[in-house]
């Protein structure tokens, strides 16, 4: 156990080089590292910065590795620029290269300004962004080929830069172009650890409709619930009186009792739900999810995670690799609980269902990056340091899991006993209950949970595919709460619904009614891709398209999960309160 969770860290990477200090003595160097360049329109469609025929400085070339395990699947490539840039030292219009434009060069500087390339580059973690070129009113192309860097200091520490970007000039082939730089120094009042506060958007993030969504699905929270206690607990309360008095009745009198309801399935209500497997599975990794979902939220609210670049992606890497015990504990116990006998088989699906679903659908993007020459190509190093995660970290953690939860948790204790025969469920009318159907019920399932996040998931599209960085983790927390109470709810009345219609199939019912709200949420991100975005090309679609997939799946199954517990719970109340012959 102590060399896998070795291993993990040396994966991840956590040590720090002088350049990470952050803090800077007069005339030390200051590097700028450029990152990537793409159009400004596809964000995730990114190329290497000299994939353009740029040119370096004149200064020695340093080399550049991935820190994190997150940074590198975000496709970060850090190259040095050769420009040289000291602590408070200033520099006037410095030129440092020159590039003859040959046809091939003219054309590739063309595409990019046609294409609106913008670029990126790091000052002491500090992002920046430049814009390559222009069209002029004459359908002109030009770039720009000075950069004036402003950059501001307090104390010793870096809080401030900015890009100003100048001497605009024309693209024609044979042309001898000119790069330079300038380097301003200035001193700020701005602390270090609000030196990231600039990049932030308040007016976009809290705005008044952000708080009146936040208010609006708080309002739908408390009229679920009340609905959901007035009438479950006014319908029960009739149940629970009218069952009473059968226990006052002879045999004769309740044979010709009008019996209907959900006490007529008690036999078959704990029956072990179809494909146990599969549907253990999908319940460990759900509840895995969740607990990963609330730790990494928990983190960004208190760490500010959005500072450091794949901060947030590693962590949330680390902590399901970490908490893969809590996937094998709960599929297993539920697997052991239905009779599943292959326990083994059971724990390596739930081990490497959402991980290979993850990595398959990443390495088909891969491909196409790597076919695109993106900087988004996962390279091979990083790929290997997955499957080890996977193999040498979640799969053992999963397994101790898997042990606790078939000792601890894994023999049945229904309140029902099981009838060996199967009751027959009756024929529904379809003009008449038409609501009752388990297809039906997963269909209208998902409409509240999804109208309770649907303004967040603007939010959350918009910082992820466009230039936001998303900040309100608390809004993230309370949004999260809201869904996991509205997703109960619903999935409990839909339950009740169909166990009234003598309707026993209630566990895949429950998770896939909650789980269609991830459906909704797919829908939405075709709205999205649509009719929000400026976003082209096969590439961008593929990656928007695969990746909002993988979203929508995760979330499908937590909420799936969350649905499913609560119906669970709810069931065995009303089958133990009840006494059933």
């Amino acid at each position: 156990m102590l060399l896998t969770f070795l291993l993990l860290l040396c994966i991840l990477d956590v040590s720090h080089t002088d350049e990470h200090n952050h803090i800077y003595e007069d005339s030390e160097e200051v590097v700028l590292w450029m990152n990537t360049v793409g159009p400004y329109h596809n964000r995730q469609e990114t190329y290497s910065y000299f994939s353009l025929p740029f040119c370096e400085g004149p200064k020695k070339d340093l080399s550049h590795y991935h820190e994190t395990l997150g940074e590198a699947l975000q496709g970060t490539e850090l190259e040095f620029s050769g420009l040289d840039i000291d602590f408070k030292k200033e520099r006037t219009s410095v030129k440092f290269c020159d590039v003859k434009l040959t046809e091939e060069k003219y054309q590739a500087f063309v595409y990019a300004v046609k294409n609106h390339y913008w670029y990126q580059m790091y000052i002491d973690d500090l992002p920046i962004w430049g814009i390559v070129g222009e069209i002029g009113e004459n359908k002109e192309y030009a770039i720009w080929t000075h950069k004036k860097f402003d950059i501001g200091y307090n104390d010793k520490q870096i809080v401030d830069v900015n890009l100003t970007s100048d001497a605009k000039v024309k693209l024609e082939i044979g042309a001898e172009i000119s790069f330079s730089y300038e380097v301003k120094w200035h001193t700020s009042e701005v602390k270090f650890h609000d030196r990231f506060d600039k990049y932030l958007d308040p007016n976009f993030f809290q705005h008044r409709i952000h708080w009146f969504s936040i208010f609006n699905s708080f309002m739908m929270v408390i009229f679920l619930v009340g609905l959901v206690s007035m009438i479950l607990m006014r319908t029960l309360r009739k149940d629970y009186a009218r069952y009473s008095r059968d226990d006052d009745m002879d045999d004769m009198e309740k044979d010709l009792g009008d019996e209907y309801g959900w006490k007529q399935v008690h036999g078959d209500v704990f029956r072990p739900a179809t494909y146990p497997m599969l549907f253990s599975a999908l319940i460990g990794t759900g509840y895995h999810i969740t607990l990963v979902v609330v730790c990494v939220i928990t983190f960004a609210i208190m760490g500010e995670l959005y500072t450091e670049r794949g901060s947030l992606l590693s962590t949330a890497i680390f902590v399901y690799a970490a908490t893969s015990p809590v996937n094998g504990y709960f599929g297993g116990s539920l697997y052991a609980r239905m009779g599943g006998k292959v326990w083994i088989k059971q724990m390596l699906m739930s081990a490497f269902l959402l991980p290979s679903l993850v990595c398959g659908t990443a390495f088909f993007i891969n491909f196409i990056a790597i076919y695109y020459h993106a900087s988004r190509a996962i390279p091979f190093g990083t790929m290997v340091a997955v499957t080890c995660i996977c193999i040498f970290v979640i799969l053992p953690l999963n397994l101790v899991g898997t042990v606790l939860g078939r000792n601890l948790a894994g023999q049945p204790d229904y309140p029902c006993r099981i009838n060996a025969v199967p009751r027959p469920i009756p024929e529904k009318k379809w003009h008449q209950d038409m609501f009752m159907e388990p297809s039906v019920i997963i269909v209208l399932g998902g409409i509240l949970p999804f109208g309770s996040i649907f303004i967040e998931m603007y939010f959350i599209f918009t910082s992820f595919w466009a230039y936001k960085i998303y900040y309100v983790y608390g809004f993230m927390l309370l949004v999260f709460l809201i869904l996991a109470v509205v997703t109960v709810c619903v999935t409990i009345v839909c339950t009740y619904f169909l166990l009234n219609a003598e309707d026993y199939r209630w566990q895949w019912t429950s998770f896939l009614s909650a789980a269609s709200t991830a459906c909704y949420v797919y829908l939405y991100s075709f709205y999205y891709f649509f009719f929000k975005t400026k976003m082209y090309g096969f590439f961008q679609t593929m990656f928007y398209f695969g990746y909002m997939w993988l979203f929508s799946l995760a979330l499908g199954i937590m909420c799936g999960t969350l649905g499913y517990q609560g119906t669970s719970s709810f069931v065995r109340k009303i089958y133990s309160t009840v006494k059933i012959d």
